[in-house]
């Protein structure tokens, strides 16, 4: 009986170091899902490594932020700076001089990685290279990262630039919140100059973008001093996933691992959408303003994750409505939606409006007021 029992422990041992050893080469991985931010598998994920061309997740996050507000646009050309077109590592061969729009200058650092690429952006809208990597030490610090210093754009080594497999993951997570990069990071080949002597074909460095279906971004690296490292991230069933490693011996144990971390992130969890925020949650009712009663809704989407294996969740939610005293706006806060799984507090969310209502001015009130006396009798 006690050789039975000791076996059954072993037994069970194995699978559990099986089933949390997902990634066994890597010196570092994580696996979260992206709209929750939530951990789902995670190995060493603080451990400060070189990220190599990873870096460029955060270059890429804010060249986004910066088209999405107007400071440089999609089809606006860029001239190539001699510093630009002299990067070395992975490039699109660019030249001094030479002009490409952003859009296909994001091709060539999606794509393929290109370094020359990168720091033409930088320079467009950081002006140097070095105040393009201020902005990004700025926003890790915006994103709540602890684990990261950027000392360029593009992910050549040097001292003192680091980064983690957990801050990749929350760079990552911001990124896929922009939908038109994926459209880029999800292309596995294309071409650049088209028709001209000087094309060039760009193959995606992020071969599970055609060998593993679902799989649409987003950025590998590699030096000799980060090893092979890889984030990839993957839609299916309305959940998206972002897996990283870091310090990989070589490409194809980096593919296969994270194809596995994927599918054990697949297998194992599901997502349930419990608000919306295109949805209202309550209509409130409104005194002294012009309209009679408002719509409110959740700041962001609230959605849980949960293990297939366990119930559903049960979701209940706690509406603290502020008191209104001025002209409401859109997209001002008034007030909180606090979100309960079994009773346990697992978020806490502002509250909009959708529309501009003002308040009524002192002769409105008083016709009103008139008005309800009247109908009353």
């Amino acid at each position: 009986m006690k050789k039975v029992l000791l076996f059954l422990v072993v037994f069970l041992w194995v699978i559990n170091v099986r089933a949390i050893d997902l990634a066994p080469n890597a010196k570092s991985s994580i696996i979260i899902e992206a709209s929750t931010g939530e951990v789902l598998y995670e190995n060493n994920s603080h451990l400060k490594l070189a990220p190599a061309s990873m870096t460029k997740m955060m270059s890429l996050l804010i060249i986004m932020e910066s088209i999405e507000k107007g400071i440089i646009k999609m089809d606006d050309m860029i001239t190539i700076s001699e510093n630009a077109s002299k990067m070395g590592g992975s490039q699109i061969l660019l030249e001094t001089g030479e002009q490409m729009s952003v859009e296909d200058l994001l091709k060539g650092i999606t794509v393929a990685s290109g370094n020359d690429a990168v720091v033409a952006l930088a320079e467009t809208i950081g002006g140097t290279e070095e105040n393009f990597v201020a902005m990004m030490n700025d926003r890790a610090r915006e994103i709540g990262l602890t684990d990261t210093n950027f000392k360029n754009c593009h992910g050549l080594d040097e001292e003192n630039h680091y980064s983690s497999a957990h801050d990749m993951a929350l760079i990552a997570k911001e990124l896929v919140e922009h939908k038109k990069i994926l459209e880029f990071s999800s292309i596995y080949e294309t071409y650049l100059r088209k028709g001209t002597d000087k094309q060039i074909w760009l193959v995606n460095t992020n071969k599970l973008v055609r060998f593993k279906a679902g799989v649409d971004g987003l950025k590998t690296g590699y030096t000799s001093d980060s090893g092979y490292c890889l984030t990839a991230t993957m839609e299916k069933d309305g959940m998206r996933i972002i897996a990283v490693v870091m310090g990989e011996p070589d490409s194809n144990t980096r593919n296969s691992e994270v194809s596995s971390m994927l599918d054990y992130a697949f297998s194992q969890y599901s997502l349930k959408n419990v608000l919306s925020k295109n949805i209202p949650v309550k209509d409130i009712k409104l005194d002294k303003y012009k309209k009679k009663q408002v719509a409110i809704y959740p700041k962001k989407d609230i959605n849980v994750v949960y293990k297939k294996l366990d119930n559903v969740p049960n979701i209940t939610f706690d509406i603290d409505v502020d008191n209104i005293k001025n002209n409401l706006k859109e997209n001002d806060t008034i007030g909180k939606i606090k979100i309960y799984n079994d009773n346990n507090l697992i978020d806490t969310i502002d509250l909009i409006v959708k529309e501009n209502i003002d308040k009524l001015n002192y002769f409105e009130l008083l016709f009103k007021n008139f008005k309800e006396i009247i109908i009353a009798k």
